[in-house]
């Protein structure tokens, strides 16, 4: 899998799969580099920035590449993507946020879009798994829909495997896991994060 195939399937289609994105040394080494401390998912932005553990049940960390090397590492990659997606595609990214997600057993994350109410800052959204030992049954499955509802995707969430999809044109959810379930969220903005 290479940047022409993620520009071709993103253009046609609106996603993309990309299998062994990173490989295992890497995705351990992040892993390792996670403080403990999480904190309870949010929803909404800003002033309706709100926990609601009906919609929503994982835990966060919001990465900063001063965090590790490995995180900046992986920041690094995903900026040298953005800057191929413009010049490609001309999409106007202008920079990436990213968090550390871990889904205990039981969580889920139920049907959304990747914008808030009135923002469209959010063009690009990636998820990279980093779940070692995940077996079918185990869930946590990312399921994507088309603006119909129809299911689109159904999405094993395999260590090393990263989708991109384009933000604002997939609803999709995350099934209720039955063991822990590790990820990154990230997106590639049109404003600059602050």
């Amino acid at each position: 899998m290479t940047i022409p195939h993620l520009i071709d399937s993103l253009s046609s289609q609106g996603f993309f799969v990309w299998d062994d994105f990173l490989d295992k040394s890497h995705i351990k080494a992040i892993k390792e580099s996670i403080p403990e401390t999480l904190h309870d998912a949010r929803i909404g932005r800003q002033s309706t920035l709100q926990g609601n553990k009906t919609i929503r049940g994982d835990l966060t960390l919001w990465l900063d590449p001063e965090m590790s090397d490995p995180i900046a590492s992986y920041m690094q990659k995903m900026d040298e993507i953005r800057k191929v997606l413009n010049s490609q595609c001309y999409l106007g990214l202008r920079d990436f946020e990213t968090h550390f997600c871990r889904y205990p057993s039981g969580a889920f994350y139920k049907k959304h879009i990747d914008n808030a109410r009135d923002q469209n800052r959010r063009k690009i959204t990636t998820v990279l798994y980093m779940n070692e030992s995940w077996e079918l049954g185990d869930g946590g499955e990312l399921v994507m829909y088309d603006g119909k509802d129809n299911e689109l995707l159904k999405l094993e969430p395999l260590s090393g495997r990263m989708i991109f999809f384009m933000s604002e044109e997939f609803p999709h959810e995350v099934l209720p896991t039955s063991c822990q379930r590790e990820s990154i969220a990230g997106w590639f903005l049109t404003q600059q994060f602050l």
